[in-house]
C-alpha cells in the first residue's frame, strides 16, 4: 500500500469532496479518483458513499482512516528522525587564539552551538596571531581568534563586534599607576615589553608619534601572561591589550592603565579559504557565519576596503 496514495485517501475523507481535496493536492480530479479506485481494488471493499454534494466513509473507511493517520504520523515520525540522525555531528574543533577579550565572544559561540551540536569537543590552543596563522597554514588549526591588523588574503573571516583596548602593564607601587591612563611622554624611555609582531609594533609606533624614537624596547613577548611575570619583576611597563585580566594577571601584584589618546584593535574569527575540513568544523564555520559578529561575513567576494590592511 502506497504511503501517497493513503494520504490522497486522508485528505479526500477530511475535504468530504474529490474536487476540493484533488484541489488541496494540486493533482487533477481524474487521476485522484483513478486512485481511489485502484485503492478501493486493492482492500476489495467500497471506501466511501458517494453522494450529490459530498462523499462519506463507510465503515471499512473509517478504520482505514483510524489506521491510515497512525500509519502516515509513524512515517513522517520516522523521516524527521533519520533526518535528524544524518545532521548527528561529532568531532573536534580546533581553535587558536590569544589572550584576548574577544574569547568571550568565541566561548558564547561555542555554547550555542553545543546546543544544537553536543558530541562536538573543542581544542583550544592559545599563541599569538602569527603562530596560530602557520598552524592554519599546515592545517593543524581550523579555526583562528584573530588580533588585527592581519594578512587576510587567503582567508575568509567574521569581524567581531568586540573591541579590543590597549593598555600599559605596571606594579601597583610604580608613580605611573597613580595616573587615571599614560601617555606617549609619560612611557618615553622607559623599559617596554611589547610584541614581537611587526603589524603591532607599527600600529604601537604610530600612537608613539614623535615619541617613537625615545622607545627603549627591552624585549618582546607574544603572550600578555608572560608580560604581566615579566612586569610584576620591575623589568618594564608592558603594553599589550586588557583581554580578561581577571584570568591574566593578579591585580595585587599588576594593574593595567588605559593609554590616552585611547587604542584599541579589532579581532577576527577565521578559516583558510578552499581548506577541507571536518564536518564538525563546517558546521561551526556555518555558526560562526550565522551568529559570528556585527562586522558580517567577509569572503572572496569582498571589497578590497572591507578588509583589514595587509601586514
Amino acid at each position: 500500500m502506497d504511503i501517497r496514495i493513503l494520504k490522497y485517501f486522508l485528505t479526500v475523507a477530511r475535504e468530504e469532496s474529490i474536487t476540493r481535496a484533488a484541489e488541496v493536492l494540486h493533482i487533477t480530479q481524474p487521476t485522484l479518483s483513478r486512485q481511489l479506485t485502484q485503492l478501493e481494488e486493492e482492500l476489495g471493499t467500497k471506501l466511501f458513499v458517494r453522494g450529490t454534494r459530498k462523499i462519506a466513509l463507510t465503515g471499512e473507511g473509517m478504520l482505514l482512516c483510524r489506521r491510515a493517520r497512525e500509519i502516515t504520523a509513524l512515517v513522517d515520525k520516522t523521516e524527521r528522525e533519520i533526518a535528524a540522525q544524518q545532521e548527528l555531528v561529532e568531532g573536534c574543533v580546533t581553535i587558536g587564539s590569544g589572550e584576548l577579550a574577544s574569547v568571550k565572544r568565541l566561548a558564547e559561540l561555542i555554547d550555542s552551538f553545543r546546543e544544537k551540536y553536543p558530541m562536538v569537543t573543542y581544542d583550544l590552543f592559545t599563541a599569538a596571531a602569527d603562530q596560530v596563522k602557520e598552524r592554519m597554514e599546515l592545517g593543524i588549526i581550523d579555526i583562528g581568534l584573530l588580533l588585527e591588523p592581519v594578512d587576510m588574503d587567503r582567508y575568509d573571516y567574521v569581524r567581531l563586534d568586540v573591541r579590543e583596548k590597549w593598555v600599559a602593564l605596571m606594579r601597583p607601587d610604580d608613580a605611573l599607576a597613580e595616573k587615571e591612563f599614560v601617555t606617549a611622554a609619560d612611557l618615553a624611555g622607559v623599559p617596554i615589553i611589547m610584541s614581537r609582531r611587526p603589524s603591532v609594533e607599527s600600529e604601537l609606533g604610530n600612537w608613539f608619534g614623535d615619541y617613537y624614537k625615545d622607545l627603549n624596547m627591552v624585549f618582546h613577548s607574544n603572550l600578555s601572561s608572560n608580560a604581566a611575570v615579566m612586569v610584576q619583576q620591575g623589568l618594564g611597563y608592558a603594553l599589550t591589550v586588557a583581554g580578561n585580566p581577571a584570568f591574566l594577571w593578579d591585580e595585587g601584584k599588576i594593574c593595567g592603565r588605559p593609554l590616552k589618546p585611547p587604542l584599541t584593535s579589532t579581532s577576527v574569527l577565521a578559516w583558510r579559504r578552499q581548506q577541507p575540513f571536518g564536518r564538525a568544523a563546517q558546521k561551526f564555520i556555518e555558526h560562526v557565519r550565522e551568529c559570528g559578529g556585527k562586522g558580517g561575513y567577509h569572503s572572496p567576494g569582498c571589497r578590497e576596503s572591507q578588509r583589514y590592511p595587509k601586514t
